[in-house]
């Protein structure tokens, strides 16, 4: 078989993920008390798996609009077959410390909640009709308790003032939930695909022994959950995608 033959065997295709800092890598390192990326990060364990390169945009911090505007620029160029999103995380927090220091005021989050939706429908859209599959991930919930110990910098002083606006801790859970459904929503209204990773955590007996100290980075341990959720994912819905040894052994003959 000649090298032509082999390429036409064994098409390859090309992977983006657009995301924040869950997909870049980035856990909280309590040895070193900083954040550190990982290596084995589910970015990086899937691409051994898949037919093909992929490659990670995601960026600490991201939040959707500033990582529309980076996709519309890599798609333009690299032109990807698939491209997976995951935002949220920083769209749906807040400032903290302008609440700590002025609990009395409105504060927004940093992706306004309706914004946050149309944002998403137009990202969708956009990947659509350059002719590439998007696939959504929904969240990985947040430990709540430690989050808020977390952005009061376990300072009882802050936490008062927080708590003074904020109303329960719990609210932080279902403020992060409500921009969750609006993923699942915004699948369900395109027909995109969605990757259930929440419900790959909640499934746990405990899904906080998964989620790094600061209340809101999965850990190693929840990034080989999100990891093996992905690739569950991929091997029903568009198995095409995955280096199979079996096929590629039967395209060597």
């Amino acid at each position: 078989m000649n090298v032509s033959d082999k390429q036409t065997a064994v098409p390859q295709f090309k992977y983006m993920v657009s995301g924040d800092s869950i997909s870049k890598g980035v856990v909280y390192d309590e040895a070193r008390s900083k954040y550190v990326i990982l290596e084995e990060n589910y970015v990086s364990l899937l691409q051994g798996n898949l037919k093909g390169a992929l490659r990670n945009t995601a960026r600490f911090g991201n939040t959707l609009l500033k990582g529309f505007g980076n996709l519309k620029r890599d798609v333009l160029k690299e032109k990807p077959d698939v491209v997976l999103i995951e935002y949220g995380g920083n769209d749906c927090d807040f400032h903290w410390e302008e609440i700590m220091n002025n609990p009395e005021a409105e504060h927004n989050p940093k992706t306004d909640f309706t914004a946050f939706e149309k944002m998403l429908l137009d990202m969708i859209d956009f990947l659509k009709s350059q002719r590439i599959m998007p696939i959504l991930m929904s969240l990985p919930p947040l430990d709540a308790d430690s989050y808020f110990k977390w952005v009061s910098g376990n300072n009882p002083a802050s936490e008062v003032n927080i708590l003074k606006w904020l109303g329960s801790i719990t609210k932080i859970y279902w403020w992060q939930e409500r921009y969750n459904s609006t993923i699942i929503k915004v699948a369900e209204s395109t027909r995109t695909k969605i990757i259930d990773v929440r419900g790959a955590f909640l499934q746990q007996p405990d899904f906080t022994k998964f989620i790094c100290r600061d209340g809101i980075h999965p850990n190693k341990e929840g990034h080989r959950i999100i990891f093996d959720k992905v690739l569950d994912f991929i091997r029903s819905s568009e198995p095409q995608l995955l280096v199979d040894s079996t096929g590629q052994a039967a395209h060597s003959h």
